[in-house]
């Protein structure tokens, strides 16, 4: 007999045993099994002969795993649950990935930035189609049924992997009344001065800066106006009432058009981290696999075009 045959086999009696475990006898099995109860019960005797090992006491009206069982059930279990990934995943290698992905992205970055990127896999993948959830908390997975989240922001739960796309750069800018024709500010120590407009989900009352020659300066702030809406923050900011720190990427328009102004631009805030997140589980179809793969590819071209 071949080695795959072996293989094979001994999968095929671990399935059984396992199936024997769950279902509490031989004969409930055999029934789920489609097969006859001393075909089960041959199979059982073949792996405990393979494995020199009493895995189940049986008697006449009841059945109990031995310690030995105990064992080799949480080892069947994981060896199957390995199995059967890999099975997946070879199948998915040649199947062209198909089905419904569910995926929460930023509100503000989801709205116009991703979409090329978006556009491109789908394009690429005509048999997927996605639900393009904009939410800046983070999302249930289980309880919402997402697939994956792309995320700004450190990511501290341990409960989901979390694989880094790129970081988002941050500046302060200020509409030009704000300064009322004063210089423009090349130092932190000059911001202070000014009101501030906050961006709560990721500063309110202090901001540290950090200039390339490796110097940080922390301001204490006094937010005239906070708020958790990106949007909202930088369009404060055009009106003039206060300076924010930013993500750059949001504010192309505004600079080039002289609505903002970038401030002390030496000096940047501490990148943001952007990350894809998902649920830890033993197996992710192709199409979380490939759209992982094209958010990883397109994420630095994204934000170096910004």
């Amino acid at each position: 007999m071949s080695t795959s045959s072996n293989a094979a086999d001994r999968i095929a009696l671990m399935q059984t045993f396992v199936r024997i475990v769950e279902a509490g006898s031989l004969s409930a099995a055999a029934t789920q099994l489609g097969t006859t109860q001393p075909t089960i019960s041959r199979r059982l005797q073949a792996l405990e002969r393979m494995l020199g090992l009493r895995l189940l006491q049986r008697s006449t009206h009841a059945m109990q795993l031995t310690e030995d069982g105990e064992r080799c059930l949480a080892h069947a279990r994981e060896l199957l649950s390995h199995w059967s990934a890999l099975a997946s995943d070879v199948q998915d290698a040649r199947e062209e990935p198909a089905g419904l992905l569910r995926v929460v992205v930023p509100h503000a970055f989801g709205q116009q930035q991703m979409i090329g990127a978006l556009s491109d896999f789908l394009r690429r993948h005509p048999r997927v189609s996605i639900e393009w959830l904009l939410h800046d908390r983070a999302p249930d997975f289980i309880g919402e049924n997402i697939d994956c989240a792309i995320r700004v922001g450190e990511v501290s739960d341990p409960s989901v992997i979390a694989i880094k796309l790129a970081d988002v750069p941050r500046i302060a800018v200020a509409a030009p009344s704000l300064l009322a024709g004063q210089p423009l500010p090349t130092h932190p120590e000059q911001l202070a001065a000014l009101p501030w407009l906050s961006l709560r989900t990721f500063y309110r009352n202090e901001i540290v800066l950090h200039h390339a020659s490796g110097a940080s300066h922390k301001l204490a702030l006094q937010p005239r106006m906070s708020s958790d809406g990106l949007f909202a923050v930088r369009n404060a900011a055009v009106q003039g009432m206060g300076v924010c720190v930013i993500s750059s990427w949001a504010l192309r328009e505004e600079l080039a058009q002289g609505t903002l102004v970038h401030l002390a631009p030496a000096w940047q805030a501490t990148p943001l981290p952007m990350y894809i997140v998902y649920p830890h589980a033993p197996h992710y179809p192709a199409r979380l696999r490939r759209f992982i793969d094209a958010m990883r590819a397109a994420m630095p071209a994204i934000l170096s075009d910004l």
